[in-house]
């Protein structure tokens, strides 16, 4: 077959085939651009998902009439100096508006803060209008209808209008979080407006945007995060470990700005989350990483979703180390969300105080009545006391067998005061032979006492391995690895590092690795397994945490069967000793399995269980 040279509309919708995804690619480009443009508002306005109407209007800069034609020609761009490394901008292709223009009905009205009036250009399926004057105020519209209209085929590959909508709805919130000083709205007749008010670009205006996109609950359970590193500094907010979410959606990562879906962050931050959070739990985090341009790829995809970093290690150790520095020093906190599970499971059902008003409860017992049929059932009275699910059968009042519910022992004497003023209080009860219950100045604490002993003692083993080298076991006879050549160079030298660990380790001839010792703590463990996925993560991310976490699941498992007992009677000052161990014990909020080691409940909560409040 001849070479031939493809047309300029079919180039160009090979171009939109690899930046335009879906309705939302084609809002994140727009975004992006007014946002390059210095828009301090931005309004989105869609219909029928996006694939009907995109509307993108701002109060940028805007385009000059005489810069229209080149503004949707291939390869054309404001935002890129003559280093092509040196990229300092959202959007710098120049392949976002030509390739839209290939594949939908584009129109472009913009007005500049010096011109006297504005300029309009339309674009139909790659064949472009001429210019022609227009009326607008100062910035840009955008307007994109029936989008994939000159690519049928692609509208096969559309989700319905909601999934369409949802996407675009993510699209803006990651990139609000960025721009705290810019108002964003975005509306249309197949959603509910989403509206998020300008704040600034203070670290408390940023948290003002986390809490629009996050939730009023993300700025009381999160942790500033502030550290460098040989150039490369990374702020932000990340949830403290015991208020997490199902998923990872909640997970934003910038780069210079930019927003990234990058494995490699995303994998960081697994790691420092990595014994702190259960399997199917993930953490909520906004970071942002500053770095000179020139050390990192961010053209690596046509969608600039991904980017490669020249040092990936430091990265991924700086992001590692921040986040769990961070969790130490904020010390022990429980999430605010655990008080208000607290305060649902107090009060199951419909029946509620303060709702509805006398008129609406006499009904709903009139209702209740007639529904029970001819007779009155005590059980199913509306009357009856609110069952809280502490229901017990009589019992002497001072019964002091192995079958009490409660270890009244802690409180015979008045709590010292100093101790109502620690985090966890005094200890007063013990409660079903398992939770310390403790009290504070303001409220009420409990304490599940084997989790919270459990992340005790894990961390007094975490810090043995890592104190000292790691006991290894010599093997009777040498385990002879085949490897690719490069993995067993990145595995020797990385040598030094896993011998610490137990893990001795050596050359043996081109493309082998001899194992001579394995950790103590792992047993008969699979030696070829752990040597070739210590190589394949230290291709991906240059470290060796397959092996820490493996040694640190054995730690999790003795720290489990070692830790004090559900069942089992404690003394008050054992209590107290618990209590005052967890106080000074990092990450001791949640055990080794993830699970919260303490809930606590303000005693305004409680006064407005009892109507006080």
């Amino acid at each position: 077959m001849p070479i031939r040279q493809l047309s300029e509309t079919m180039i160009n919708q090979i171009a939109a085939g690899e930046v335009i995804e879906r309705p939302a690619s084609v809002v994140k480009e727009l975004v992006e651009n007014a946002l390059d443009a210095g828009a301090g508002r931005v309004e989105i306005v869609t219909a029928g998902g996006g694939l009907n109407l995109i509307r993108v209007t701002d109060d940028g800069g805007g385009i000059p009439e005489q810069e229209l034609e080149l503004a949707v020609a291939r390869h054309c761009t404001s935002k890129l100096s003559t280093d092509i490394n040196d990229i300092r901008s959202l959007g710098f292709r120049g392949e976002a508006l030509p390739s839209i223009g290939s594949v939908a009905r584009l129109s472009i009205r913009s007005r500049t803060a010096a011109g006297d009036s504005a300029a309009e250009i339309s674009i139909e399926g790659g064949r472009i209008a001429p210019v022609r004057p227009a009326a607008a105020n100062r910035g840009t519209t955008v307007e994109v209808r029936d989008l994939f209209f000159a690519t049928p085929a692609r509208l096969k590959f559309m989700k319905g209008e909601r999934a369409e909508s949802s996407a675009t709805s993510d699209v803006i919130k990651r990139i609000a979080i960025a721009f705290p000083a810019v108002r964003f709205t975005l509306a249309g007749s197949d959603r509910s407006t989403l509206e998020l008010p300008a704040t600034d670009d203070t670290p408390e205006g940023q948290l003002r945007r986390l809490a629009q996109v996050m939730g009023a609950d993300f700025p009381e359970n999160s942790i500033a995060i502030d550290a460098g590193r040989e150039g490369v500094r990374l702020t932000g907010h990340v949830s403290i470990p015991s208020f997490t979410r199902a998923n990872a959606l909640q997970q934003y990562a910038y780069v210079n700005g930019r927003p990234v879906r990058d494995k490699l962050i995303a994998g960081a931050i697994r790691g420092a989350y990595m014994d702190v959070l259960p399997r199917d739990r993930h953490a909520v985090v906004a970071l942002f990483l500053t770095l000179d341009p020139a050390t990192v790829d961010v053209n690596v995809h046509p969608a600039k979703a991904d980017v490669r970093f020249r040092d990936p290690g430091l990265v991924r150790g700086l992001i590692v180390g921040a986040i769990r520095q961070a969790l130490t020093d904020a010390g022990i906190r429980a999430a605010t969300t655990g008080a208000a599970g607290m305060m649902a499971a107090f009060r199951p059902g419909a029946t509620s105080f303060g709702h509805g008003g006398p008129a609406n409860n006499h009904r709903s017992y009139e209702a209740a009545y007639r529904a029970s049929g001819s007779g009155y059932d005590p059980a199913r009275s509306p009357q009856r006391p609110l069952d809280m699910g502490f229901g017990e059968s009589d019992q002497p009042a001072f019964e002091t067998g192995p079958s009490m519910s409660a270890d009244a022992r802690a409180s015979q004497t008045e709590a010292n005061e100093t101790l109502l003023g620690m985090v966890l209080g005094a200890a007063r009860a013990q409660v079903h032979e398992n939770y310390i219950v403790a009290q504070t100045r303001d409220s009420l604490v409990i304490v599940d006492q084997h989790a919270a002993h459990e992340r005790l003692v894990y961390e007094a083993l975490k810090n043995a391995l890592h104190s000292r080298p790691v006991p290894a076991q010599m093997l009777l006879l040498p385990e002879i690895i085949d490897l690719p050549e490069e993995d067993a160079d990145r595995l020797a030298q990385h040598a030094e590092t896993l011998r610490r660990f137990g893990l001795g380790l050596e050359r043996f001839g081109p493309g082998a690795i001899a194992v001579r010792e394995t950790p103590s703590m792992l047993g008969e463990t699979d030696v070829q397994q752990l040597v070739r996925d210590l190589a394949d993560e230290i291709a991906d991310n240059d470290t060796i945490e397959t092996l820490t976490e493996r040694l640190h699941h054995i730690a999790a498992t003795m720290a489990c069967h070692g830790s004090v007992r559900s069942g089992r009677l404690l003394k008050p000052d054992e209590m107290n000793a618990l209590l005052r161990q967890m106080e000074a014990t990092p990450g001791s909020g949640t055990c080794n399995h993830g699970r919260p080691t303490y809930i606590e409940l303000k005693l305004g909560d409680i006064e407005r269980l009892f109507g006080r409040r």
